[in-house]
């Protein structure tokens, strides 16, 4: 099934894989793995090294202000080669903004998944 441009089938690997790393104990190499945007390869979600638990809000924080920094800088850029900037090449812009686009679609599949498993659990007789 295809979710608006994203398989979904990518969206639950992307979603076991968060599940296997909040999973194990914090170690340096999955904190660095999560610092440098190893879980689906969509930015960083600066994980602090030194705690050995990491926080669901904290996480989505981090995750939401690194979409918002991809965005501006990928328009940054746009404005620069707008404007006739020589050190902004077209690809570079252009790629910018595909990776701005991907993250936020990323994040609006992730919040998608995240209402429908609060109305799921909402609705769960009790």
């Amino acid at each position: 099934m295809n979710i608006g441009g994203i398989d979904s089938s990518r969206i639950e690997a992307m979603m076991a894989q968060l599940k296997a790393a909040a999973g194990k104990p914090a170690m340096p190499s999955a904190a660095s793995a999560l610092a440098s945007g190893g879980v689906g390869g969509i930015g960083g979600i600066g994980v602090p090294e030194s705690s050995s638990k990491v926080s669901f809000s904290d996480a989505l924080k981090a995750q939401l202000d690194n979409v918002s920094k991809v965005q501006d800088q990928a328009e940054d850029m746009g404005k620069k080669f707008a404007a006739g900037d020589d050190s902004v090449s077209l690809s570079d812009t252009m790629i910018a903004m595909q990776k701005a686009s991907i993250t936020f679609q990323a994040t609006v599949q992730v919040r998608n998944k995240l209402v429908s498993a609060y109305h799921d659990i909402m609705n769960m007789q009790v």
